[in-house]
């Protein structure tokens, strides 16, 4: 028998209005036409299907109630509780559909995780940064993403799309421009801390160039993660 091959973890990030769900949504159809996606079940047989597309906060049943209160909630949510509802999602995220996917040898889309956290709630929100870093050691067990595609707007640009995209804000585009200028701050640091993980993509151009750089990305790594795929 041979050795399992390991999951793979892909996040997009970003902004309000970076296009990250459009995108991911564009990113599996790519590598459902292109080939990828049937090599890899190939790979990893037991696995059906080998891809998992999921979010934060919401991609479980209790996150999708948390994603609720923390997007809509009628009332005035603190920082630190808005913090800690993240966590929770997180923890339940990770416990119940991540890992399980990761440890049989799956790849997992993901929009939004850890880094999310530490853009809006500790550079936008001006929480302690060393206790979100505690928090999502804990939420994720210290698990991170292989890759993450950090899709970089303009916060004036992203909230225009967001608001014609629905019409109305939820709490989070509704904060100040100045919040979601120290959030884009928050994911440039980032970056420039990991640079072998985390990928920028300029995502101020049209939807087609911004997914012609997230393909161009991807078809590297995925080259690496999967030598014995003859790339498609």
């Amino acid at each position: 028998m041979g050795k399992q091959i390991p999951g793979r973890f892909i996040v997009w990030e970003g902004g309000e209005g970076a296009g990250k769900t459009t995108q991911i949504g564009l990113t599996q159809a790519w590598l459902q036409e292109s080939g990828w996606l049937e090599a890899l079940q190939t790979l990893v047989p037991q696995l059906k299907p080998v891809m998992l597309v999921t979010r934060e906060p919401g991609g479980t049943a209790l996150g999708q109630h948390l994603r609720q209160l923390l997007l809509h909630s009628p009332t005035d949510i603190a920082p630190a509780c808005e913090l800690l509802l993240y966590a929770a999602d997180r923890a339940q995220h990770l416990a119940e559909k991540i890992l399980p996917h990761l440890d049989a040898g799956g790849l997992v889309l993901c929009d939004r995780f850890t880094d999310s956290t530490v853009a809006y709630q500790g550079y936008g929100r001006g929480l302690d940064l060393g206790i979100i870093h505690q928090l999502n050691q804990i939420a994720t067990a210290g698990r991170q993403p292989d890759l993450t595609l950090w899709l970089d707007v303009t916060p004036m640009q992203g909230l225009g799309r967001a608001e014609k995209r629905s019409g109305s804000q939820d709490r989070m585009e509704q904060a100040t421009l100045a919040f979601h200028q120290r959030v884009q701050q928050g994911f440039a640091q980032l970056s420039g801390q990991a640079p072998a993980r985390i990928k920028r993509i300029d995502a101020n151009c049209s939807q087609a160039e911004v997914t012609i750089q997230i393909q161009s990305c991807l078809r590297e790594v995925l080259r690496q993660w999967y030598p014995q795929i003859s790339a498609p």
